[in-house]
């Protein structure tokens, strides 16, 4: 038996020039040869006479090769090989291009099996470039289930699948069985020979389907077990213990009262600081459902205990509105807040890190400019971080390092489903905000098209006369030459807008290209209410409080995720006026339009998100942002999602039992997840 590290180039049949190939596709070694799973398969099982034939159909054919082949060179690069097949019921021509070679493999008098489309007409069939082999030959590439696999210069399907044959023969059983005897018996799981055997090369759908569970499943208790050996590793140091307080005065100073989701992830937050290891929290929940105030509320904790916090936001805008509402809240309640962002000036900057380091300020509020060389905390205990997907892991652990195991509470407002949130987030525990506090307005939303327009500017004007506010958004900064037809630019809208829409209103303009200071004064001056209409990129998808703004436009709606679009939605709606949203569906078709019709049907973010998921898949749903997400052999966390929570309670089952994996039966386990943690470094957030 092959050891499983072996270079594939050793393979029996493989060689130099193949191996080199296959290094392409990131296959060096005989275990990852074996672990390169078909993409598809194409069932070939179906053996028909000729005069059963089907024009159109892709089947099998057993017949007779009844004469030599004829090779006919048309012209340079272009050469024909014909020959007649026959069996007991008619006759058919097979056809080859550029195959000149088949001639000295089909020999007179000899049965093969053609697998291929049928073409041809009525009484005369053809097939063209068929797969084919000799029929008393041990089925290979017809009268099978054939593997379809990942292809690239120099590789044919069936050099791939020979060279996959030939692994499976040399290292089949040196395959070891990562599962646990239990959780297979539990889970009705295939055993690994079985399952690597038929993954590849299946007796039958049936075979197939048991091998693709098993192996689906073993990925992703593999993944649930590396996340809790990875939490485990981050929290073996101590965490400070910060005592609940009485949260008589916050509640007081909020004006408002708390949802009971808002006081359960208190709850959380409070126990977490309270135990031996350091808080490692997200909390989730929809745009406008109060994750500030929580935040706000762990915040009062820290500071009250004596110790102090930390709040990064993305932008600076963003960071400017955090400042005021967290001074606003807490300033009151005896505790300092500071701003530090790249926009003070330097002297400002130096004052405030001087403050930090004699431990004047309780709460800092800022943007990356917090983890920049010089800032230093006396005594941090706290981190939050908003709108987490925003932040690569690095920039969390760099903040993190300013303290001596600060507890860490991060805050999106991007819905993502619960079990894959616990992947995503795979060192933090969750907690959602699922219900809205009361008061926040209900966005009836709309999908319109471009014979809707004139209609929706009268909409514009008669919201803006009754003293309303509206967001314009759009998909581009600037027209360029690649861009679609149709495709509305920020510079060019505004204009027009400007100069022949609404001459008479004013009119804001806010894109990403735009200098941090005139970004911060165009929204400032939409927030006072100095402006009627903000013509925006998604540069305000996380943005400041304007409860004056009562209508939403997405121009070119298609170009946007779903959970994009959410998030702007969730712009308006925050006052006691009645919002809206309107999205132009722009140029996607009936598909998009089937996407975005969602948006019409429902309010609630985690549907929204579950349905974007399910639409794009986890590389479209995450952006072209850090994700978190781990590249998957086999699984989806798409399709698989219900085995992710078997894989995921298995894993917690097991973890609790063995949380170090040094049992003997588990060695292979152990190997599995280390390995996983390594190939994925970095990428776990």
């Amino acid at each position: 038996m092959a050891e499983l590290g072996q270079n594939v180039r050793y393979i029996k049949g493989v060689g130099e020039a193949r191996a080199k190939s296959l290094e392409k596709l990131g296959i060096t070694t005989l275990q990852e040869l074996v672990m390169d799973f078909p993409r598809a398969y194409e069932d070939r099982r179906a053996v028909k006479t000729i005069s059963e034939l089907q024009f159109g159909e892709s089947v099998c054919v057993a017949a007779t090769v009844a004469a030599p082949a004829r090779l006919s060179r048309v012209r340079k690069g272009l050469d024909i090989t014909k020959v007649q097949v026959v069996d007991g019921a008619g006759m058919m021509t097979v056809t080859f291009f550029n195959r000149s070679y088949v001639k000295n493999l089909l020999t007179p008098g000899e049965s093969y099996v053609f697998y291929g489309r049928v073409g041809g007409r009525i009484g005369a069939p053809e097939m063209t470039n068929p797969a084919f082999e000799r029929e008393r030959n041990a089925p290979a590439t017809t009268r099978r289930i054939v593997p379809i696999y990942r292809l690239t210069t120099g590789l044919s399907q069936l050099m791939v699948s020979n060279a996959v044959r030939a692994g499976l023969n040399a290292c089949g059983d040196e395959l070891p069985e990562i599962l646990p005897a239990e959780v297979r018996a539990k889970y009705n799981l295939a055993q690994t020979r079985f399952s690597y055997e038929n993954i590849h090369f299946p007796r039958d759908y049936e075979s197939l389907e048991l091998a693709r569970r098993r192996l689906i499943f073993e990925e992703l208790f593999v993944l649930s077990c590396a996340l809790t050996f990875m939490r485990s590793r981050q929290r073996e140091k101590g965490g400070i213990k910060i005592p609940a307080p009485d949260f008589s005065d916050f509640n007081g100073a909020l004006r408002f009262e708390l949802t009971g989701a808002q006081r359960r992830a208190i709850d959380d937050i409070m126990g977490d600081l309270a135990g031996e290891k350091p808080m490692s929290r997200l909390i989730q929940g929809d745009v406008g459902s109060g994750k500030t105030a929580v935040a706000a509320a762990a915040v009062f904790a820290v500071c009250r205990a004596g110790h102090e916090a930390a709040f990064m936001a993305p932008t600076e805008i963003l960071a400017e509105q955090h400042y005021k509402t967290l001074s606003s809240l807490l300033t009151p309640l005896g505790i300092s807040v500071a701003l530090l962002t790249g926009g003070l000036t330097a002297k400002e900057k130096r004052e405030v890190k001087a403050r930090l380091l004699s431990g004047e300020v309780d709460l800092v509020v800022g943007t990356h400019a917090l983890i920049s060389e010089g800032v230093e905390f006396k005594d941090l205990a706290l981190i939050v971080a908003d709108e987490q997907h925003r932040f690569g892991v690095q920039q969390r652990a760099a903040l993190t390092d300013k303290g001596d195991s600060p507890h860490v509470l991060v805050m999106s407002a991007t819905p993502i489903p619960r079990t894959l949130a616990l992947i995503v987030y795979g060192d933090l525990d969750v907690s959602v905000i699922d219900e809205l506090p009361p008061g926040r307005q209900k966005i009836d939303t709309f999908l319109v098209g471009e014979n809707m327009r004139q209609r929706i500017y009268n909409f514009i004007r008669r919201l803006v006369g009754e003293g309303r506010q509206v967001y314009i958004v759009c998909p581009a900064v600037e027209e360029t030459e690649e861009s679609p037809d149709g495709l509305k630019s920020v510079l060019e809208y505004t204009k027009t807008l400007r100069e022949s829409v609404f001459p008479d209103l004013r009119i804001a303009l806010v894109h990403g290209k735009m200098r941090p200071k005139e970004k911060n004064e165009a929204m400032a001056s939409f927030a006072a209410g100095e402006a009627d209409i903000l013509v925006a990129t998604t540069v305000i998808e996380v943005g400041v409080d304007v409860p004056n703004a009562a209508l939403m436009v997405v121009e070119n709606a298609d170009r946007f995720g779903m959970s994009q679009l959410h998030q702007l939605r969730g712009r308006v709606g925050r006052g006691k006026h009645k919002s809206y949203c309107v999205l132009f569906e722009g140029a996607g078709g009936e598909t998009a339009r089937q996407r975005l019709s969602v948006m019409c049907r429902t309010n609630d973010g985690f549907r929204i998100a579950e349905e974007d998921l399910r639409l794009r898949g986890p590389g479209d749903f995450f952006g072209s942002r850090q994700s978190g997400l781990p590249e998957m052999q086999i699984a989806s966390f798409v399709s698989d999602i219900d085995m992710l929570k078997e894989s995921q309670s298995a894993a917690r089952t097991l973890m609790v039992a063995d949380p170090e994996l040094t049992a003997p039966e588990h060695s292979a386990l152990r190997d599995s997840v280390l390995g996983m943690i390594e190939k994925n470094k970095g990428t776990f957030n």
